[in-house]
């Protein structure tokens, strides 16, 4: 590895005053777990999906203000994201209403948040390529989500949905006058020439993301989600006697599941996902597709198992408790590419949907098994998918540097082929 690669993975670290903020934050998504233990319908749960999904954006722009413009040693910069906050408790206490059909408040206070990102962009950034666009866009997102305020549903969602996708536009999704003009000159991209341009440092410096920044940003943040889980066992622990068996799966059991999802992530996925951002030279499509977009779905999975755990723990848990647990550890399995990380022959692939469809399926267990019986043995399986992970993952490691497009499954002779052309 080159010094210059090195520099790109280990950036900056994370500053005091992001960790407090993501403590507030973590208090608007775990109320988005009680909403689904408060109504556990799957129609629910896509409500909550969507509300973590604006709540998640919400969060990527703090990340990514630090992460580009943003200085520790600058007062006016901790001011900003102290700021901040205040929007967002406002949002985290606001939030049940939302699910009640009343966002009004929720809605002001992501207007309220959007504001603050446009002023601090505007402050921090000036004379930084594509700053303007980013602050003239979060103002547009400010005004969105004001009038949203004041617009029935179900348009207000609708809104709020137009708003995000406009986010991640000018946040990481442009790649540059160079890739514009890529789109009417010549013929069109092959699937290995899009791969390749994710791996390639954007067109615009001023737009590269920091590697190592980004990657501890979301680990700590992945952590305080695990968190969730870990809260979620130890308060249903204290609701059951000492002497109860249930007391005991209970609690071996959740710690066990939580364990082995960080191990899941922060022994394989994480470190990959910082070397490929880091070969790309700070590509922001490709922390896009491994970060902004990528951690959505395994985030609010984690969400999705805390909340089945603590509904599989109460005295009688309803039949969606086993399935949130095991569709939320398919998700975050899936989405942490456990099983997918290398070009592999169709049999492997078969082996890998199989491997996929038995987990969700461990919820019919609650048919012969007690709910906290059902969590440790789901517990014992996500255990031999964390060290199967760490196994398929120590080759990759290895080999990235040398071919970094294995992470997309792309074949070594088709990039031959085609750098060759």
């Amino acid at each position: 590895m080159t010094e210059e690669q090195d520099s790109a993975e280990h950036g900056r670290r994370v500053g005091w005053v992001e960790l407090y903020f993501d403590l507030v934050f973590v208090f608007a998504v775990s109320q988005v777990t009680h909403a689904i233990v408060a109504d556990p319908r799957w129609a629910h749960v896509a409500s909550a999906l969507g509300l973590f999904a604006t709540l998640w954006w919400t969060w990527i722009g703090f990340a990514l203000l630090y992460n580009r413009v943003g200085d520790d040693t600058r007062v006016t910069d901790r001011l900003f994201v102290l700021a901040g906050t205040v929007p967002c408790a406002i949002a985290a206490t606001q939030a049940h209403h939302v699910f009640e059909g009343h966002p009004a408040g929720f809605a002001g206070a992501l207007a309220g948040v959007r504001l603050i990102l446009a002023v601090a962009h505007w402050w921090s950034g000036r004379g930084k390529a594509g700053v303007r666009r980013i602050t003239w866009g979060y103002a547009a997102a400010a005004a969105v989500f004001a009038v949203s305020a004041f617009v029935p549903r179900p348009w207000v969602f609708v809104l709020w949905a137009f708003a995000l996708i406009q986010e991640a536009g000018f946040l990481l999704l442009d790649k540059g006058d160079d890739w514009r003009r890529d789109r009417h000159d010549g013929p069109r991209p092959s699937r290995e020439a899009k791969m390749r341009s994710l791996l390639a440092p954007t067109s615009t410096p001023g737009r590269a993301v920091d590697a190592g920044h980004l990657s501890e940003r979301f680990g700590l943040f992945m952590i305080l989600l695990l968190g969730e889980l870990v809260i979620t066992v130890g308060g249903a622990a204290l609701d059951r006697p000492a002497d109860d068996l249930g007391y005991w799966l209970a609690l071996i059991g959740g710690l066990v599941l939580a364990g082995a999802l960080w191990w899941v992530y922060f022994t394989s996925a994480a470190e990959i996902y910082e070397r490929m951002l880091g070969l790309s030279g700070g590509n922001p499509a490709l922390a896009y597709f491994l970060y902004a977009g990528g951690h959505l779905f395994p985030a609010f999975s984690l969400l999705l198992v805390a909340a089945g755990v603590d509904l599989s723990l109460h005295e009688s848990p309803p039949t969606s408790a086993a399935w949130f647990v095991t569709a939320g550890l398919t998700a975050y399995l899936s989405g942490t590419r456990v099983f997918s990380m290398q070009p592999r022959k169709w049999y492997v692939n078969v082996l890998q949907i199989a491997a996929l469809a038995t987990t969700v399926n461990l919820a019919l267990l609650r048919h012969v098994l007690s709910a906290p019986a059902v969590v440790m043995v789901i517990a014992v399986w996500a255990v031999g998918s964390a060290a199967l992970s760490a196994r398929v993952r120590h080759g990759v490691l290895e080999s990235l540097s040398d071919n970094p497009a294995a992470f997309f499954r792309a074949s070594e002779l088709d990039l031959e082929r085609d750098s060759g052309a």
